[in-house]
């Protein structure tokens, strides 16, 4: 099976002219189908840059960086944006709008797809919380919800429109250690459900057994797992 996301001699740099300053040094990395994978550094090594990278958030400068076997490195908008349609995203501060319930915060997922538009969203979105210990809080506002509890809709919200990729940023930082375990279980058993690759960046050693293998960055530099 062709990885879903390949990555050959890719630097990427920060600031211009005297300021310029390189972040990624020459990264190549192969993560193929339904692999769950860990990304973990020191604080400043790289690591939410290359996930930044290969989810289309930032432009990719310099070398190849092929994800679901589109290069985006010069790719257009309009092709970054169908790359992004495929990639559920899990932030570390939640980005959930707190004007919205939980099952509002997860349906916008959904009608950014357009074979979602003649679906029953409501149910899916339901189902889906239902899935992450949810079913109980959908029409909760998200202040209204624990620290745990907001991640779990985060999830909810990147896995609902069946994504090939899922990428989290410290998804556990702000979590106790039975809530941390709890969202990446869900994330683990959810991804397995859907055959989704997932690579996860975390500092959180409680969470390592989770993952297929476990890649270590250092310095803008990928050191082990490649």
């Amino acid at each position: 099976m062709n990885p879903v996301i390949s990555v050959c001699r890719l630097n990427h740099y920060f600031g211009r002219g005297d300021l310029r300053k390189q972040v990624l040094f020459d990264i190549n990395l192969t993560i193929r189908p339904g692999e769950i994978i860990i990304m973990t550094g020191p604080s400043g090594s790289g690591k939410t840059t290359l996930l930044t990278l290969m989810g289309g958030l930032r432009s990719v400068q310099n070398g190849s960086l092929r994800v679901l076997e589109q290069e985006m490195c010069g790719a257009s908008k309009s092709r970054l944006m169908h790359t992004r349609r495929q990639i559920g995203y899990i932030f570390q501060a939640h980005n959930l709008l707190t004007f919205l319930t939980a099952k509002q915060n997860v349906q916008m997922s959904l009608e950014l797809h357009d074979e979602y538009l003649n679906q029953d969203v409501d149910q899916l979105t339901s189902a889906m919380l239902e899935s992450v210990g949810l079913g109980h809080r959908v029409d909760y506002y998200t202040n209204n919800l624990s620290e745990g509890q907001k991640q779990r809709v985060a999830i909810a919200r990147a896995l609902v429109s069946r994504p090939k990729i899922v990428l989290a940023d410290e998804p556990t930082a702000s979590l106790d250690k039975k809530s941390g375990r709890d969202v990446v279980e869900h994330m683990q058993r959810l991804a397995r459900e859907q055959g989704c690759t997932i690579l996860l960046v975390t500092h959180d050693n409680r969470i390592l057994d989770i993952a297929d293998r476990i890649i270590q960055m250092e310095d803008g530099r990928l050191l082990t797992g490649g």
